[in-house]
């Protein structure tokens, strides 16, 4: 007799109107297809050269975010390319600077991402989409020019780890330590083509942090990390979401090829030293002088990450020698800062503020990092060269201890800076 099926299982089954399970290789309809200014071109291209296909261009998002705005002829190259074809071939869903920001956050934000979806994007960490119960994963850009072409995608349906979760965070603890402690236990690679689904006591997860830890499923070589979808789930969708949505849940006999279980009321802040996300270590075993500390990214620069620092950095000024760099991740998050009155708060502290971008994230421009350099940094990745020269080091942590860091000139929690 047959297993139940997890969420990915039954997400993939429907878009290929297949029994889909683990192992198998199914060819599935995609709901939409994301790609950004760096990887826009080479699909372009391959696309051109498939001729008279017919084009899905109701499934297609295009969002320059990696240089912007263009820091070079070469960049600016790139972008025109992108808007070559938007205008070329009557694009709708296209972002032009200033009215989008960093490409995952407006696929959440302009309602593209739903529960129940299959969305691919010609970026890694188009994995973000789990957060709200969205089947998403990255892909290349010549696979992205077969779904402009076609609307379809062949897929192995991956196992499925569950990551039962008990309990609530403590203050100023979130998911961005969550799953550094994952990712830590498991290793880069512990979860390679395979999905987490996430079970327990999900309630207590807000969803901006659901989004940070589906973010850096990749980053365990996750194929994608699934949430399920709740009441939260449909308050932070509500007046963005575009059509109708289905939410998936897992069955209750789904078969798992692996079962974590974390206690969330026992996690502490953590930071991943360099050179990989599975260097965990909790913060208060750190000791570590900082350069620059870095705010902002795909991972955690939406507005619940803003309020947070901004209510450690109040009233404060950064710490000499520290450069505080704060990048909201959408040109909305931006007008909500300043609404909200966070902008002057950071501001008053010293930082600086840019419009949304994730030139510093990759190391493409603006907030280089010299040789020898330390920055902590709310993004995912913390290779080596990742965000400037080859020896400098790049520490990740969540937004209140990026927010201390700049503070006190160290790695250190928020409760550390009473003590200063």
């Amino acid at each position: 007799m047959k297993m139940g099926k997890t969420i990915v299982e039954k997400i993939l089954s429907e878009k290929s109107g297949t029994d889909a399970r683990a192992g198998q290789i199914v060819m599935a309809d995609v709901d939409y297809v994301m790609v950004n200014d760096v990887t826009g071109p080479i699909a372009f291209r391959e696309y051109e050269k498939l001729g008279t296909c017919t084009m899905h261009k109701d499934r297609m998002v295009l969002i320059p975010d990696h240089y912007v705005p263009n820091k070079d002829i070469a960049s600016a190259e790139q972008a025109r390319e992108m808007r070559d074809f938007v205008g070329k071939h009557g694009i709708e869903n296209y972002f032009e600077v200033g009215r989008g920001g960093v490409c995952h956050q407006v696929m959440v934000e302009e309602g593209f991402a739903a529960p129940g979806r299959l969305i691919v994007g010609a970026d890694s960490h188009t994995c973000t989409y789990g957060g709200i119960n969205a089947l998403s994963t990255g892909i290349g850009s010549t696979e992205a020019a077969a779904a402009f072409a076609t609307g379809r995608l062949w897929f192995k349906v991956p196992e499925t780890i569950k990551v039962v979760l008990r309990g609530s965070f403590r203050k100023h603890v979130g998911g961005k330590d969550l799953i550094i402690r994952i990712i830590t236990d498991i290793g880069v690679d512990g979860a390679n083509y395979r999905a987490f689904e996430f079970h327990g006591d999900v309630g207590n997860v807000p969803v901006a942090d659901r989004l940070t830890i589906s973010n850096m499923a990749i980053e365990a070589g996750g194929k994608a990390g699934i949430f399920p979808c709740d009441d939260l789930t449909r308050e932070y969708i509500a007046g963005s979401v575009r059509g109708e949505y289905t939410p998936v849940d897992a069955d209750p006999d789904a078969e798992y090829c692996m079962t974590l279980e974390y206690d969330l009321g026992e996690l502490e802040p953590m930071v991943a030293f360099p050179h990989l996300p599975s260097n965990g270590h909790p913060v208060r075993e750190t000791d570590v002088r900082i350069d620059q500390a870095y705010l902002g990214s795909c991972t955690n620069g939406r507005i619940e990450d803003m309020r947070i620092a901004a209510e450690i950095v109040r009233g404060r000024t950064v710490a000499p020698g520290v450069r505080f760099l704060v990048v909201p991740a959408s040109q909305r998050v931006y007008r909500q800062m300043i609404d909200e009155g966070l902008m002057q708060v950071f501001l008053d502290c010293g930082a600086f503020v840019s419009g949304p971008t994730c030139g510093a994230c990759l190391g493409g421009y603006m907030g280089i990092l010299a040789s020898g350099e330390r920055s902590v940094s709310s993004t995912n990745r913390n290779f080596i060269g990742r965000m400037g020269d080859k020896d400098s080091e790049v520490y990740l942590a969540g937004p209140a201890v990026v927010a201390a860091s700049a503070i006190a000139g160290r790695i250190v929690t928020p409760d550390d800076l009473e003590v200063i």
